[in-house]
């Protein structure tokens, strides 16, 4: 007949806990069930765990294996011819010099002509001021500082003695020579935009 009440369930629960203290024999026999039992769950408890483990396992090689597999196809450069590489300069090395020509302008030589015969010109008594007063319009502003510093007395050319003519010429400057009483004098014009000017000297000495 079942059991239908709860006091009816305790005193079959306490019936069932308090029969292996009834006598050494009843402990004995409990204690030997249940070794029985954890000797039975400790076999078979690994083995349950183990094939669903492999199971996993061995599916999820199957997806590795699947996933990893690649066919091999043609490279997008195969076949194509390799172009060849040329280094070029970053920068220029040498600065091309100007073309020199074969005839100077005439103005060139006209300017270097008539500052030529200003500067042997100064008679004794003159200033400094009058003797670069007739050289300005014939020579560059910059250079016009430098001559500045000369004095007319220590100038040792007094006469010029022959024409002028180019020794190098460029399109926008020329190197001349004139002929004096002294020596060799080697004046450099440029064009200004303005006029041929001078924009420096030298007299070669005898």
């Amino acid at each position: 007949m079942p059991i239908r009440t709860n006091r009816g369930r305790a005193a079959v629960y306490r019936k069932l806990w308090g029969w292996p203290l009834r006598s050494p024999r009843h402990l004995g026999v409990a204690v030997f069930i249940a070794a029985v039992v954890l000797t039975a769950a400790s076999i078979l408890v690994p083995k349950v765990v183990g094939n669903k483990g492999g199971t996993e396992v061995a599916a999820g090689g199957s997806r590795t294996a699947q996933t990893t597999t690649t066919r091999p196809g043609p490279r997008p450069d195969a076949g194509l011819p390799s172009t060849p590489t040329t280094s070029l300069p970053t920068r220029i090395t040498s600065t091309p010099s100007p073309t020199s020509q074969t005839q100077a302008p005439a103005q060139a030589l006209d300017t270097v002509t008539k500052w030529a015969e200003r500067w042997v010109d100064h008679p004794e008594g003159v200033t400094a001021q009058d003797w670069l007063d007739r050289l300005r319009p014939f020579t560059t502003e910059e250079y016009m500082a430098v001559m500045a510093k000369v004095e007319p007395a220590n100038v040792p050319a007094t006469k010029v003695t022959g024409p002028a003519r180019a020794a190098v010429s460029f399109a926008k400057s020329v190197e001349a020579e004139v002929s004096t009483d002294k020596g060799t004098l080697h004046v450099t014009v440029i064009d200004t935009g303005r006029g041929w000017k001078v924009a420096d000297y030298d007299l070669e000495q005898r």
